[in-house]
C-alpha cells in the first residue's frame, strides 16, 4: 500500500452529512491536523448549509456520482472517502472508492449481506488500499471500563455480560432507519446489533451458539425488528445477553456484568454522542469525560461502591487511521472482524423471524 506523506494531509471526501457524516465524522475529522475535509456529498438544503458552516472551504456536491465524475476528469484529487450512508449503498459506493485508489471508511452497518461486505474486503485486497469500519462504540467510555476492568482482574473471571442500548423513539428515526427491512441493513439487530456484537466479541472471542428474538411493535410487515434480544455462548465460556430496543419507555442498565469476584452495572448511553451534536470539539481537554447520569458500580457481594467511567475517546479512530495511511499502523478496525459480527447478525436473521405485536409475523 503507498503511503500517505506524513506532511500531507489525508485529503477526504465525507459522503452523506446526516447524523452519520454531521455528527460523528465532520467534527472528528475537522478536529484531527491530520486531515483536511476536501469535499461532502449532500444535496439536502439544510445539511449543504451546515457543512458549508462547518467546513467553508469544502467542495459540496449533490450526489456521488458527481463526486466520481469529478475524480475522473482530474478536477479532484483525494486520498480518503468515509461513507455516512446507508448500508444497501455500501458495497456499489466503497468499490467505485477502492477502484480509484482510494482508501474508505464505511460506517456500520457494515453492508446489509456478508455476500457485499466480501466483495468490499475483496476489492480493497486488490486495489491495495485501506478499507475499514466506524465502529465507533470500541472508544465509549463505559466499554472502556469494563475492558478495563476485566483485564486488571478485578472482576475476576468473567461469567455473564449483559449490555442493553434502548430509547424511547415511539416517532422512529425519521430517516432510511423506519422502512428499511433486514435485506437493507435495517432492523436493530443490525443497526445496533453492529456495535453490541462487536463489543461482547472483542472481549469474550468467537460465538459458539446464538439465538434471538426480533419483534417489530409498529404494525404492518414493512421494516424491520424495533425490540430485539440475541442471546450469545462464546467459545470462551461466557454467556452474553443483548437487548436493543428502540420502544423502551423505561431504559435498564447499559452494562451488568458478573464475575467470579465482583460485578459491574452501568446506566445511561456514552455521551460522547450527545456531545458532538451540541457542538463539542473533540480536540479540546476533558472531551470524552460526560458525567453519566447515574453512577456506575462495582459490587462484590457483600458491599457496592460508585466507580468513575473512563473517558470516552472517538477521535482515537482517526488517530488510528492516520497512522495506518501514513506508517502503515493497524488499521482501527479490521474489516475481517466487521464481516464475522455480520456472519453472525445474518445467521440469526436466517434462523429468526421477525414477530409483529398485531400477530402477524414477517421475515423483513
Amino acid at each position: 500500500m503507498p503511503r500517505i506523506n506524513s506532511a500531507a494531509r489525508i485529503r477526504t471526501a465525507i459522503v452523506g452529512f446526516g447524523v452519520s457524516g454531521g455528527v460523528f465524522h465532520g467534527p472528528l475529522l475537522g478536529a484531527n491536523p491530520s486531515y483536511s475535509v476536501d469535499t461532502i456529498v449532500t444535496s439536502n438544503p439544510a445539511r449543504v448549509a451546515a457543512a458549508q458552516k462547518r467546513f467553508p472551504d469544502a467542495l459540496i456536491v449533490p450526489d456521488y456520482a458527481s463526486l466520481l465524475g469529478r475524480l475522473d476528469d482530474g478536477g479532484l484529487e483525494l486520498d480518503l472517502v468515509v461513507l455516512g450512508t446507508p448500508p444497501a449503498l455500501h458495497r456499489d459506493q466503497a468499490i467505485a472508492a477502492v477502484d480509484r485508489g482510494l482508501h474508505v471508511v464505511v460506517d456500520k452497518p457494515f453492508a446489509p449481506s456478508v455476500a457485499d461486505a466480501q466483495a468490499m474486503i475483496d476489492a480493497a485486497a486488490r486495489a491495495g488500499v485501506v478499507l475499514t469500519v466506524f465502529q465507533n462504540r470500541r472508544w465509549d467510555g463505559d466499554f472502556l471500563t469494563v475492558v478495563d476492568l476485566i483485564r486488571s482482574g478485578r472482576l475476576g473471571e468473567v461469567r455473564t455480560f449483559e449490555s442493553r442500548f434502548e430509547w424511547w423513539r415511539p416517532e422512529g428515526f425519521g430517516n432510511w432507519r423506519d422502512a428499511a427491512g433486514a435485506d437493507d441493513g435495517g432492523g436493530l439487530l443490525t443497526d445496533l446489533g453492529s456495535h453490541l456484537i462487536d463489543q461482547a466479541i472483542q472481549l469474550f472471542g468467537p460465538v459458539e451458539e446464538a439465538r434471538a428474538d426480533l419483534r417489530r411493535h409498529s404494525g404492518g410487515l414493512r421494516g424491520g425488528d424495533e425490540d430485539s434480544f440475541a442471546e450469545l455462548r462464546h467459545a470462551s465460556g461466557v454467556l452474553t445477553r443483548l437487548w436493543m430496543n428502540g420502544l423502551a419507555p423505561a431504559l435498564g442498565p447499559r452494562f451488568h456484568v458478573l464475575g467470579s469476584r465482583a460485578g459491574f452495572t452501568s446506566w445511561g448511553l456514552d455521551g460522547q454522542e450527545g456531545a458532538l451534536a451540541a457542538g463539542a470539539d473533540p480536540a479540546k481537554p476533558g472531551y470524552g469525560a460526560v458525567p453519566s447520569r447515574e453512577p456506575a458500580r462495582l459490587s462484590d457481594g457483600s458491599s457496592a461502591v460508585d466507580i468513575g467511567l473512563l473517558p470516552g475517546d472517538y477521535p482515537a479512530f482517526y488517530r488510528l487511521l492516520a497512522d495506518a495511511l501514513r506508517r502503515g499502523g493497524p488499521v482501527p478496525v479490521d474489516a475481517a472482524e466487521a464481516i464475522e459480527t455480520l456472519r453472525l447478525i445474518e445467521r440469526l436473521h436466517a434462523t429468526t423471524p421477525i414477530r409483529s405485536s398485531q400477530k402477524e409475523t414477517a421475515n423483513a
